[in-house]
């Protein structure tokens, strides 16, 4: 459909029509554009911990367990994975700008709990509150971008809201080591992500505005006979096994999760180890999202003209290879080489997944297939804290980094071989 369509169109929710509103970038690049900085405040809320807080386990609260300190990665993991599926149902029923002021909300006591904590598990405890932050907010940022471009650039509009929140976890990480070489472990993560968090709400709450008519034309546009809505548990049982495109995203994306849970909890410890200062480690911990987050401005785009299946595939196998070579090696050189390729295949598979869903999905559904899916993709960083806690404890930390890398190579070949393509499904 063209980005130039005026036609009226009648809310998702069932809300009262609308007129005048279009899809496309062009026709909506003021709303798109806020949308961006706003993931970037989203990113930035997450990335403020990166360096620091398994350092803070070890150094401040004196836990000697792996699995231990990765217990603020399961704990996120858990409520991101399920506020992601409630905020799939949340922004179809209530709309897209209400979950995100919500979510907003929610992040508001965790810079505080992470400065006044007196023990390790009430830094667990701020933790969940930023997973229902991060899984109300990023999904709402996500959805509202799908809706805006149309069914034509969603692969354009993934690269750049994952762009944005990526680089944000990049620059965030790099500053609170900073300060915290400085100032103190808490300093960056709990003053810098206070003003994160008032920012963020004040953006969401004056300025963005409400995008689900913008799903209502498209569903309006669609030629094919109508399919039912499915609930959330038939979409659920559909993306164990039934549902080839369904099935192959979510474990890809569980898989690719995990190793970015194992990254945020064992790269700290793996290069403290290694003796480097808080600053090196802090570039070095940098690297990988910031390579993640720039490649996404290209690959984003590139899968709505290649298609998704074999970003996904080379992107799959990238990180897997990267990962080995991680658990490898000892020289900062090679470690900055290695992250780097790290990033650059996680950006081929992170805009091209969500890009896949909204192929996949109906925009009446959208928002549920979305919460489905990043429910999925976010179990990973508890499975990616158990596992690599298990292994570590038991066979040393870059065991358990190799030990990601074989499976993340492995869900690349299945997407292989259970993936169809979805580009041409979407209008594309």
């Amino acid at each position: 459909m063209s980005a130039r369509t005026t036609e009226r169109a009648v809310d998702v929710s069932s809300r009262r029509p609308t007129d005048d509103v279009r899809l496309g970038l062009a026709a909506n690049w003021r709303q798109f554009t806020l949308l961006v900085v706003v993931n970037a405040f989203v990113g930035a809320m997450v990335g403020l911990e990166r360096a620091v807080l398994p350092l803070v386990a070890t150094r401040e609260f004196g836990i000697a367990s792996t699995s231990a300190v990765l217990s603020f990665i399961a704990t996120f993991g858990v409520t991101k994975a399920l506020s992601n599926l409630f905020a799939g149902r949340l922004v179809d029923d209530r709309g897209r700008r209400f979950a995100l002021i919500v979510g907003w909300v929610v992040a508001l006591p965790v810079p505080l709990i992470i400065l006044w904590a007196s023990s390790w598990w009430w830094i667990v405890a701020a933790n969940a509150l930023l997973g229902v932050n991060q899984g109300l907010a990023w999904s709402a940022t996500v959805i509202m971008k799908i809706d805006l471009v149309g069914p034509r650039r969603r692969g354009l509009a993934m690269g750049l809201n994952e762009f944005a929140g990526y680089f944000a976890v990049a620059g965030a990480a790099f500053a609170s080591g900073s300060i915290a070489s400085a100032y103190g472990l808490r300093t960056g993560p709990g003053y810098l992500g206070l003003a994160i968090a008032l920012l963020g709400l004040a953006l969401s709450a004056v300025f963005v505005r409400e995008t689900s008519h913008h799903a209502a034309l498209e569903e309006s546009s669609r030629t094919e006979l109508g399919v039912a809505r499915p609930s959330a548990a038939q979409l659920l049982r559909r993306s164990l096994w039934s549902d080839r495109g369904l099935f192959s995203v979510s474990q890809a994306g569980l898989v690719n999760n995990l190793n970015d849970g194992l990254a945020w909890g064992l790269f700290p410890l793996l290069f403290a180890g290694a003796a480097l200062s808080l600053r090196d480690l802090s570039v070095l911990v940098a690297i990988y999202p910031a390579v993640w987050s720039v490649c996404q401005l290209w690959t984003g785009p590139l899968s709505d003209r290649w298609g998704r299946k074999w970003l996904v595939v080379s992107g799959m196998v990238t990180q897997g290879i990267a990962l080995i070579a991680i658990a490898k090696t000892r020289s900062m050189g090679l470690w900055a080489a290695a992250l780097t390729l790290l990033g650059v295949g996680t950006a081929l598979v992170y805009p091209t997944l969500l890009a896949a869903v909204g192929d996949i999905a109906r925009p009446s559904w959208r928002g549920l297939a979305v919460g489905v899916y990043r429910l999925w993709r976010d179990l990973g960083y508890v499975a990616g804290a158990v596992l690599a806690g298990l292994v570590a404890d038991a066979f040393g930390v870059s065991a358990a980094i190799a030990v990601v890398g074989a499976l993340t190579i492995g869900s690349g070949v299945l997407v292989a071989v259970r993936f169809q393509e979805t580009r041409s499904a979407g209008g594309v």
